[in-house]
C-alpha cells in the first residue's frame, strides 16, 4: 500500500494512521518510509544541487526499495540510507509478519517502475500554499513555494504530475490540506 504526495502534505502522520487502524482491526504492518531509500547525495545532486529534473528523476534509490520491501518476500529491510547523515546503511533483515500490510510513504510512489506494486495506493493532496507552510512551520524553510530556494522540491514534483499523473494512478485521492478533516475527492 501505498501513501503519495508532496512535501510536506502528511503522507508519514497519514501513514501511521492508516497503520494504527489496520493495526487495532487485527492486521499486522510494515511501515516503511521511501526517505531510507533515497540515493546518495553525489547521485541526488548529479544534475545540481538546486535541479528540480534531480529531484524527480535521481532522488530515490527505487530498486532499492523493490529489493528490500517490495520484493523481499517474508524479510524486509526498513532503510538503506540515512539521508541526514548521507551514509549508506546496512541494517539487519527484519521479518514481515504473516499477512502483514506494507505501508509505504513517500514521494513519487506512483511512478512507472512502482506503480504495479501497489494493491492499494492513496495520492494526497493539498495546495503547495498549504504544503510548503506547514514545511516552514517543520523545518524553518522558505514558506513560499515560488520563494528560489523551493524551485528544486516543487518544480520537481510538478515534473512528477505531469509525467505521472498521480491522481489517476492512485486506488483514492484525498484533499489532506486540513490535517483535522482530510477527505476523499
Amino acid at each position: 500500500m501505498a501513501v503519495d504526495g508532496v512535501d510536506g502534505v502528511g503522507k508519514s502522520t497519514f501513514a501511521a494512521e492508516l497503520a494504527a487502524v489496520l493495526e487495532e482491526r487485527g492486521r499486522p504492518v510494515v511501515h516503511v518510509s521511501a526517505d531510507g531509500f533515497h540515493h546518495p547525495r553525489a547521485v541526488r545532486h548529479r544534475r545540481g544541487a538546486r535541479s528540480p529534473e534531480g529531484f524527480w528523476l535521481d532522488s530515490y534509490d527505487y530498486a532499492a526499495l523493490i529489493a528490500n520491501v517490495l520484493n523481499a518476500g517474508e524479510l524486509y529491510r526498513p532503510a538503506v540510507h540515512d539521508v541526514r547523515t548521507d551514509e549508506v546503511l546496512d541494517l539487519p533483515w527484519q521479518v514481515r509478519p504473516d499477512g502483514a500490510v506494507i505501508v509505504v510513504d513517500g514521494l513519487f510512489l506512483h511512478r512507472d517502475e512502482l506503480v504495479a506494486y501497489w494493491d492499494f495506493s492513496v495520492f494526497l493532496t493539498a495546495p503547495f500554499a498549504v504544503t510548503v507552510a506547514r514545511m516552514a512551520a517543520r523545518d524553518g524553510s522558505e514558506a513560499d513555494p515560488d520563494h528560489p530556494s523551493l524551485a528544486r522540491y516543487v518544480q520537481g514534483q510538478r515534473l512528477y504530475f505531469a509525467a505521472c499523473e498521480p491522481w489517476r494512478r492512485a486506488t483514492i485521492v484525498v484533499d489532506n490540506s486540513d490535517l483535522d478533516r482530510p477527505r476523499m475527492v
